[in-house]
């Protein structure tokens, strides 16, 4: 009988073994591919401007659209990460990040007017940068190799570069709007309740709201993790 309770017992810790193993490779695996494809979107975007200057600027899309949208639409699965409890961040802030994201994303792709503005191009060149001064944080959390720099930089450097970023795609948004009333009409045919240069022009004093509520949080989660390692320097 005591083999037997020994053998369940052994067995249930193997396999929280395993699921625990199973997930820090997972959520490593994410974050390091989240790195690469934003540090390979930055230093395309970075050559193709210093070989063909702002020629470069028009076509920026087309030449990492795909990866782009590829880290984007994979950003959605941050939000199950938080909700189970793999990654240790505040759902409400991540949530309006990852929506604003690829909100704008599905806007610049339907519109092939767009995506040759400069905007477009400034506007991945400060997404990729916001994500490269997260995800090596994270990749550091997940090892247990915390870094002081990489925190300060992540949670301070971090937010005013998220507020220049929520402002260009208010103006991304604004420059599409003409380009929206040409097709409005016939989008009018197909869903007559609804005018999408409308929606759009409510959206934006909604993304300015949401913009204001994550950077109050993101100040929040900087204090806690400061303090935390004041604590942790001080033991």
């Amino acid at each position: 009988m005591r083999s037997f309770f020994y053998l369940q017992k052994t067995t249930k810790g193997d396999f929280m073994g395993r699921m625990f193993t199973f997930r820090l490779v997972y959520i490593f695996s994410y974050n390091l591919f989240q790195f690469c494809g934003h540090t390979w979107i930055l230093a395309n975007t970075i050559a193709r401007f210093l070989t063909f200057g702002q020629d470069a600027l028009a076509d920026t899309f087309y030449s990492v659209g795909f990866v782009m949208s590829l880290c984007q639409l994979l950003s959605i699965l941050e939000l199950f990460h938080i909700a189970d409890g793999i990654e240790k961040a505040r759902l409400i802030p991540r949530f309006f990040q990852v929506m604003e994201k690829n909100l704008l994303l599905i806007l610049v792709i339907k519109l092939e007017e767009i995506q040759s503005k400069p905007v477009v191009c400034l506007q991945f060149f400060l997404w990729n940068v916001l994500d490269l001064l997260r995800y090596p944080h994270e990749l550091l959390c997940v090892m247990e190799k915390p870094s002081i720099a990489m925190l300060w930089t992540r949670y301070t450097l971090w937010i005013p570069l998220y507020v220049l970023s929520v402002a260009n795609e208010g103006l991304t948004i604004y420059q599409a709007l003409p380009y929206i009333e040409q097709t409005a009409s016939f989008c009018s045919t197909m869903t007559p309740h609804v005018h999408l240069p409308l929606v759009l022009m409510l959206y934006l004093p909604v993304l300015s709201l949401g913009a204001s509520v994550t950077v109050w949080q993101l100040l929040k989660e900087r204090q806690n993790h400061l303090e935390k390692w004041n604590k942790m320097k001080r033991k």
